[in-house]
């Protein structure tokens, strides 16, 4: 008989009833032990032809209503050598291709795992709190440990490349690599992505580098990543990043313009007649707007916005919406305004949400807190139900007794309970 006769024999033969169940279960124990042939393996509720074949292996009698037999793998290695000329691994191996080393796995899964955190940690952000904590989650949660098996590890560096190159992260000493023709603030998605990866499109909705980045920016702003379009979008921007110019919008009242452009125009023509407008982030920077009032008030809710409009309409002082946290084509607009030399009065709701939005406004905008005092809140939270204060708390540097009381009562107060004291300080005098 042929070589080639003989081993397509002997694989059939090993292929049978009587053995799949015992090879396997050798298999599985092999691949856990780096191929070590010590121990034993067991079929439990063996059936007739698995209980001849361990019977025809060890020579020993099995009883029919066995419940459970059990081999060495030494024996099973003697018998296949002396039977078929090769050994338990060899046959293993023959039959269904190589054997796993799962501890060797596991241990260079582990080295990669931890040369992809090393790496990380290596990041200019590293000292920030959200940094760390983003970074602890992938790798609690078996983020990491999914890229690793896949090969796509070096997504994370990615990650961090283009975490390191947003615009609120990059204004420090040695980062002066800003990509050209586009003004500090205003930074399209494909350009960011092509600057920290080479890929214009590694950023597109729902690729898996988009989703480590905004996990990242969701744990900065102290939530999570938002399961609707519109709401991912807010949260590049609140980064400075721009998923589209034209969707990036800030609804304004009574702010008009210095200047003789046409967005100018529709902005001095909307204020004489108390009209809310809106403004995107495109007609921002290509018709850079100046806004004429240097007193502007800010607001989170645009019912706010809409009850000044229909009780003041033109006499109402004027008034930026933020709709939520803040847009980048509303930080343009007010950022624009401050540098020409306006005062803003920067109120949100209280929740935690608002505290940050607010902290967030007197750090990078010099904003004064509009009616975010303890006492505003104190005196709010007794006109009505309120809902439970939800996600991580946040500070109130202005006003320390702020957070503290909200943190006492753990109650949200919108800021519609306090229309009638807004509408007031918004009424010109």
């Amino acid at each position: 008989m042929s070589a080639e006769r003989r081993e397509y024999r002997e694989h059939d033969e090993l292929q049978g009833e009587g053995w799949s169940r015992l090879l396997a279960a050798a298999r599985r124990r092999l691949e856990r032990t780096s191929g070590a042939l010590d121990g034993d393996i067991g079929l439990a509720e063996p059936s007739e032809a698995e209980r001849r074949t361990v019977i025809g292996i060890t020579g020993r009698y099995r009883a029919e209503n066995a419940q459970r037999l059990a081999i060495s793998l030494h024996e099973l290695d003697g018998y296949l050598h002396d039977r078929y000329g090769t050994g338990l691994l060899t046959t293993l191996g023959r039959l269904h291709g190589p054997l796993r080393d799962r501890p060797a796995e596991r241990s260079d899964e582990e080295a990669r795992r931890e040369q992809a955190l090393k790496s990380a940690h290596s990041s200019r952000l590293a000292g920030q709190g959200w940094f760390a904590a983003w970074l602890e989650r992938i790798a609690a949660d078996g983020t990491l440990t999914r890229l690793v098996r896949r090969g796509d590890a070096p997504l994370l560096d990615a990650a961090v490349r283009v975490l390191e190159r947003l615009p609120g992260d990059r204004d420090r000493p040695g980062d002066q690599d800003r990509p050209p023709a586009h003004p500090a603030g205003i930074l399209p998605l494909p350009v960011l992505a092509e600057w920290a990866t080479g890929d214009t499109k590694a950023l597109v909705p729902g690729s898996p580098l988009e989703q480590l980045v905004l996990r990242a920016l969701a744990q900065r702003t102290g939530g999570d990543i938002p399961r609707v379009r519109a709401g991912r979008r807010a949260l590049w921007e609140s980064a400075g990043a721009i998923a589209d110019d034209l969707a990036s919008q800030v609804l304004v009242l009574n702010i008009g313009a210095e200047g003789d452009t046409v967005v100018c125009d529709w902005l001095r023509d909307a204020a004489d007649f108390g009209i809310p407008f809106r403004l995107t982030l495109h007609q921002l920077a290509t018709a850079p707007v100046v806004p004429a009032a240097r007193t502007i008030f800010v607001c989170e809710n645009p019912a706010v916005l809409r009850a000044a409009a229909g009780e003041l309409q033109d006499t109402s002082a004027a008034l930026v919406c933020t709709e939520g946290v803040a847009s980048a084509a509303c930080h343009k607009l007010l950022g624009d305004a401050v540098r020409a030399g306006s005062r803003l009065h920067w109120r949100a709701d209280f929740d935690w949400a608002g505290l940050r939005i607010t902290a967030g406004a007197v750090a990078r905008h010099g904003a004064r807190p509009w009616r975010m005092t303890a006492a505003d809140y104190t005196a709010a939270l007794s006109k009505g139900e309120s809902t439970p204060l939800a996600g991580p708390p946040a500070a109130s540097p202005w006003d320390p007794e702020l957070a503290r009381a909200m943190a006492e009562s753990g109650s949200t107060v919108m800021e519609e309970r306090l229309l009638p004291a807004l509408l007031s300080d918004l009424t010109r005098t």
